[in-house]
């Protein structure tokens, strides 16, 4: 690990907004704010809202700064990624701010149930052949149901059309109520304030040509949900993280990132 990355890690320990809770202390004693986010962190009774994945943390302190009236709350494995965004809200003195870094299935742990307003996945990995690791898939739909309030608003900002066929379609097969569906977001809305944060790497896809997918959606505690049999045709293109960008339409080739 290089010394950048521990130095991070270091700096993340002593930031107050930033919580890392080891799987045995975990398991042993239980997450303490678990139920009590309002009480003893945030110190107000504002919805709390979730970015899954939230890389870097743009969104997250994106949208606090938009909205004072919520509390938003950045979850990712990656801490170094992470530090970005927890410096930025700590530099600010955001109280409306914190990271917390864990893997996304342990959510149960560290919310009690009814606790969690709207959740946010921007830019997830579309798992093309793994459907239980699809962040909006009807297993996560379940587990985000755990930590909710009676009917949670699930946010999807994507630039894969795999996953925001499979979301739509996911959504269309239980009938959930659907409050936004744009396949071209900065074509059809240009001018919204929020859709408009751009993370990392958003900006890496945008520059290679690629729109941005939006869809919301609201998730009810009671409806029993069906995952949609159907083939969706794959992406054709890699991220720049996986070494080869296969895009035809955009490149005329195969291209090797150095």
């Amino acid at each position: 690990m290089g010394k950048n990355k521990l130095k991070k890690f270091k700096e993340m320990e002593e930031i107050d907004l930033v919580f890392q809770f080891p799987w045995a202390e975990l398991q042993k004693d239980g997450f303490p704010l678990k139920g009590r986010w309002y009480e003893d962190f945030f110190h107000n009774d504002r919805p709390i809202v979730l970015e899954l994945g939230c890389g870097k943390g743009e969104y997250t302190v994106g949208l606090a700064q938009a909205h004072p009236e919520c509390n938003y709350i950045g979850i990712d494995i990656k801490g170094a990624r992470m530090w970005t965004g927890a410096c930025k809200a700590r530099d600010m003195k955001m109280d409306n701010v914190a990271f917390l870094r864990t893997d996304i299935e342990l959510l149960p742990y560290f919310f009690a149930p009814g606790e969690v307003s709207e959740i946010w996945i921007t830019f997830p990995d579309p798992q093309m052949k793994k459907t239980r690791k699809r962040l909006t898939s009807t297993r996560f739909m379940e587990l985000y149901r755990r930590v909710a309030s009676d009917t949670i608003r699930i946010n999807l900002k994507t630039d894969s059309p795999f996953l925001y066929t499979y979301t739509r379609e996911m959504a269309a097969l239980n009938s959930l109520q659907i409050l936004a569906d744009t396949a071209d977001l900065y074509t059809t809305h240009a001018g919204d304030p929020i859709l408009n944060i751009r993370t990392y790497y958003e900006q890496q896809w945008l520059d290679r040509g690629l729109s941005i997918k939006y869809f919301a959606f609201n998730l009810d505690r009671d409806t029993a949900l069906q995952e949609p049999d159907i083939e969706i045709e794959r992406d054709t293109y890699r991220s720049f993280s996986r070494g080869q960008i296969q895009c035809p339409e955009l490149c005329g080739k195969p291209t090797d990132i150095k």
